[in-house]
């Protein structure tokens, strides 16, 4: 099984080909093709390739299958006897990619 280590978004993901993760929003429409050249690591059965930092020449294609936003988080700040609360909400937007192909 070939599996690759990437980075995306200042993230690293593990990936292998028909894989769907879900990454850092990028600006592309669903149905769109994106290629991520900074490879760090790429094993092919027992072949192990180590970037330094990144591999030249590797690409991992990807095809972007929607964009969405995460559930809601609750940010919560509060400090006992000064009568002091916050209360926030955040939804982090992220977009869902299947892995094509590891070159």
């Amino acid at each position: 099984m070939t599996f690759a280590i990437i980075e995306t978004g200042g993230k690293q993901y593990k990936v292998a080909s028909g894989q769907k993760i879900k990454i850092e929003k990028l600006e592309n429409a669903a149905g769109d093709s994106v290629k991520f050249d900074k490879v760090l690591l790429r094993e092919e059965g027992e072949a192990v390739e180590i970037g330094t930092p990144h591999i030249p020449g590797a690409v991992v294609e990807a095809k972007i299958i929607k964009q969405g936003r995460h559930d809601k988080v609750i940010v919560f700040k509060y400090s006992s006897k000064t009568r002091y609360k916050k209360k926030k909400g955040h939804r982090q937007p992220f977009t869902e990619v299947e892995i094509v192909s590891i070159n």
